[in-house]
């Protein structure tokens, strides 16, 4: 499966920054305080004057792989799902491979492996992570079936989970103020980052940007975000 995202709730706008750096004159909006908002939010921007773009939020629901989730648990001000769905999620066997896999031929043979990674069995990595992501599953439930007879279903979950990999794909519901946004795209989309959490800020960015709502707070960053 791909990872996903769509974008549940986006709150505020461009209007709504710019009145917050206002606070300390008028918030009443003219016509002539709207022509000056997308130098206003340039201008806060550039020189460091972050907070009022805390005022915007955006809001996600994710379905990653969990090395992708682990990035986004760094810059997340939302709570994630309740244990109980977690836990729903891992029984799914949901997961992820990249495309880079499936490019990736196999080249050795590992008798001490039992035949499991062979030329023969395997043309290439994408193949046999499918094999060892599939095994992995079945020894999950296999295991939490045990465990639970013997430690009780809620300490099963708990243990049985370190069977699970980390193409395992789960849910994550994320927020972000557009003062974070903005630094979580920095470093996501920064050609560095893992491939898959860069794909993801991709097209979070590319979803905000559709909504029409943050235009000029987008410019402000950067003229390639607008």
């Amino acid at each position: 499966m791909y990872n996903s995202v769509e974008l549940i709730g986006i709150y505020g706008d461009d209007e709504i920054i710019a009145c917050s750096a206002w606070t300390s004159t008028s918030r009443e909006l003219t016509e002539e305080k709207r022509a000056r908002i997308p130098k206003l939010l340039e201008d806060l921007w550039s020189n460091g004057h972050e907070t009022p773009f805390e005022k915007g939020i955006v809001h996600f629901l994710i379905d990653c792989d969990i090395a992708s989730h682990i990035h986004l648990l760094k810059h997340r001000i939302s709570s994630l799902n309740a244990e109980s769905a977690r836990y729903k999620e891992l029984k799914e066997d949901k997961f992820y491979i990249p495309e880079e896999f499936y490019d990736c031929k196999v080249s050795y043979v590992d008798n001490d492996l039992g035949g499991f990674t062979t030329p023969e069995r395997h043309s290439n990595w994408g193949e046999v992570l499918e094999d060892h992501t599939s095994t992995s599953n079945y020894l999950y439930h296999e295991c939490l079936k045990d465990m639970e007879k013997q430690y009780g279903r809620k300490r099963a979950k708990e243990t049985a989970r370190y069977f699970k990999l980390y193409n395992s794909q789960i849910q994550s519901d994320v927020s972000f103020n557009m003062r974070s946004f903005a630094n979580f795209l920095k470093l996501r989309m920064d050609n560095n980052a893992q491939n898959e959490i860069h794909e993801i800020a991709f097209e979070m960015l590319r979803l905000v940007r559709e909504t029409g709502k943050f235009t000029h707070t987008l410019r402000a960053w950067d003229k390639y975000y607008a």
